[in-house]
C-alpha cells in the first residue's frame, strides 16, 4: 500500500468559481488511520460556508492570502480573527466555523483532520432539511417572512459575501484558536535545517492533533527515526526530496515528493527524509497526536552497547567507535555523502 498521494494532480471533488476543496482520506489514500486532509482555495469575495465536523477536530494552516476565521463553540464561545500566510488555526470537533477571503487575491489553505473519513455538515444543507414554520418558530418568525428560503439538504459548501469585507478591531484580538507558528522561534535550527512546533506545550488548545514546520536545506537531511505513539501526514510546500519508509515484515517504500504531494507515516514505522537538490524543502508534517515524541538514530544507536551494535548493523568494532557518540537526536543532519 503506497505511503504517497499526489494531491496536486488530484482533481478537485467540489470545484466553483467561487472555491476548491481537493480530500484526500480514506476512500481515494487507503493507508490514512486517525488523520485526513482537505486543500481549499476561496476565491477573494467568498467563503466556505458556516458548518461543522461531527467527528473530528480541524488544524489549518493558511498557504496564501487573507481568511477571516469565525467560530462558534460549545458553552456559547465565539471566536473571530484574521489568518495570513503562515498562521494556523483550531476549531473543535462539531464547532460552528467559516472559513472568509478577506483579501484582494485568492486564498489557499491545508487542512487537517483528526479521522481519516471526516464527517461534514454545512449550516445551509441542514437548515434545508427543516420547513419555514420551523425556522419562524426558531426565530419568531411568520413563516412567511421566510419565503424563498432555501430548500435542500445539499450544502452549498462555497457562497459569495454581500458587499465588502469590514475588517474590525475584533478582527486582530489575540485568539487561543490561532497560531503564528512561522513567527515562533524554531524547535531546532542549524545549517541543515529547522522545525518549528506547534503542540500542546506550544499551543494549549490543541487536543488531538500537532503539527511540526520543517524545513530541509540543500544539504540536510531529516534523519532516519520515527515517533512511537504518533502517525505522520506531510504535506509538501516546496521543493523536492526523497523517503523511505519500512512496513512490517521488511517491505519498503522509496519515492521522491514534489510542491503538492502528500505522504502518511503509521505509527512508529521507521522513515527518513532527504533533500535532492541545492533549494530548500518545507514539510507541514501534522501528527495525530497533540504531544509529538521522536526517536531518532543518531540519539538512539550510542545508547546500545558496542558489542550489540556492531554485530546488528554489520560493522567492525572499529567502525562502530567512529559513530559519535550523543546523548540525544540531532533531529537535523548534514550530508558528507553524495545523493545515491
Amino acid at each position: 500500500m503506497s505511503h504517497k498521494f499526489p494531491l496536486r494532480a488530484t482533481p478537485p471533488q467540489v470545484s466553483t468559481p467561487l472555491g476548491t476543496k481537493i480530500q484526500a482520506n480514506r476512500a481515494n489514500f487507503p493507508i490514512l488511520r486517525g488523520l485526513s486532509l482537505y486543500r481549499l482555495t476561496i476565491t477573494a469575495g467568498c467563503f466556505r460556508e458556516p458548518h461543522w465536523h461531527a467527528n473530528a477536530d480541524e488544524l489549518g494552516y493558511c498557504l496564501a492570502g487573507r481568511l477571516r476565521v469565525t467560530i462558534f463553540a460549545s458553552g456559547n464561545l465565539h471566536a473571530r480573527f484574521t489568518v495570513t500566510a503562515g498562521e494556523m488555526y483550531f476549531v473543535p470537533s462539531g464547532a460552528l466555523h467559516a472559513l472568509e477571503n478577506v483579501g484582494p487575491d485568492e486564498a489557499e489553505v491545508v487542512i487537517t483532520f483528526s479521522d481519516e473519513q471526516v464527517e461534514d455538515f454545512g449550516l445551509s444543507g441542514f437548515v434545508g432539511c427543516l420547513s419555514t414554520a420551523v425556522m419562524g418558530n426558531t426565530w419568531n418568525l411568520d413563516a412567511a417572512a421566510l419565503a424563498g428560503l432555501r430548500r435542500s439538504p445539499e450544502s452549498v459548501e462555497f457562497g459569495r459575501a454581500e458587499g465588502a469585507p469590514e475588517i474590525t478591531e475584533e478582527d486582530g484580538y489575540p485568539s487561543p484558536f490561532k497560531f503564528a507558528i512561522e513567527a515562533r522561534a524554531p524547535l531546532v535550527a542549524n545549517a541543515d535545517g529547522s522545525a518549528i512546533v506547534a503542540r500542546r506545550d506550544t499551543w494549549p488548545a490543541l487536543r488531538a492533533q500537532a503539527m511540526y514546520s520543517v524545513r530541509i536545506h540543500g544539504v540536510g537531511m531529516r534523519e532516519p527515526h520515527w515517533h512511537p505513539e504518533t502517525a505522520e501526514l506531510g504535506f509538501v510546500r516546496q521543493g523536492h526530496a526523497r523517503m523511505t519508509v519500512q512496513s512490517p515484515g521488511g517491505s519498503a517504500d522509496t519515492y521522491e515528493l514534489h510542491a503538492g504531494d502528500i505522504y502518511f507515516i503509521p505509527r512508529a514505522y521507521p522513515h527518513h527524509i532527504e533533500n535532492l537538490d541545492g533549494t530548500e524543502v518545507h514539510f507541514l508534517i501534522f501528527f495525530d497526536t497533540p504531544d509529538v515524541q521522536d526517536i531518532g538514530l543518531t540519539g538512539a544507536i550510542p545508547g546500545f552497547p558496542a558489542g550489540v551494535v556492531g554485530p546488528t548493523l554489520g560493522l567492525a568494532a572499529e567502525q562502530v567507535a567512529r559513530i559519535p557518540r550523543l546523548p540525544a537526536d540531532l533531529l537535523m543532519v548534514g550530508r558528507v555523502n553524495p545523493v545515491d
